[in-house]
């Protein structure tokens, strides 16, 4: 690969990263053909970009933001690396990762992460990854929260109401006494 290729995937890749603020690092060696081949599929049907660069290039790239990832060099940039970028959730590569595994794969591999810029490093953490809620999950309950008191309020009025106007409607159909 030719210094200008190398130029071109870095530019490339640095600016995914700063596009995207979620962004997994994993290890897919050992798959088959036929395997990546249905991983990248299904990349693709949760709109989820997958990226297989070597290691030297990610560094560089990232590098190149205003970002610390000093923290993956030496745990996360090693052997094989493939980068799964995600615009919508931090929670969505984690669960792809799970689902793609439950056909019996062990692989991919979670390396690492950078969620909204906090970095997390290992396999252990993937399930705690996959729990994480996406900003319009955790905007929809706030609204819930905020709307059950409004609600409550408004059925007791609405109640209160009609008994109010079923008390009137009574009250003007009686006959009047003298």
């Amino acid at each position: 690969m030719t210094r200008e290729e190398k130029g071109v995937i870095i530019d490339d890749l640095s600016q995914k990263f700063a596009e995207h603020n979620f962004f997994y690092i994993t290890d897919a060696a050992g798959l088959t053909v036929d395997e990546i081949n249905k991983f990248r599929k299904l990349c693709y049907a949760r709109g989820i970009e997958y990226k297989v660069v070597k290691n030297s290039l990610i560094k560089k790239a990232l590098q190149s933001t205003k970002k610390d990832y000093s923290s993956f060099d030496s745990k996360v940039l090693k052997g094989f690396s493939g980068v799964l970028f995600s615009k919508e959730s931090g929670s969505a590569p984690a669960k792809l990762l799970q689902e793609f595994r439950k056909g019996g794969a062990e692989k991919p591999i979670f390396k690492g992460a950078s969620i909204d810029s906090d970095i997390i490093i290992g396999e252990e953490n993937l399930d705690m990854l996959s729990k994480l809620k996406s900003k319009h999950e955790l905007v929809g309950e706030i609204i819930g929260i905020l709307q059950s008191p409004a609600k409550n309020v408004i059925s007791a009025l609405q109640s209160s109401g009609n008994k109010l106007s079923g008390i009137v409607k009574t009250l003007s159909e009686r006959p009047e006494t003298k």
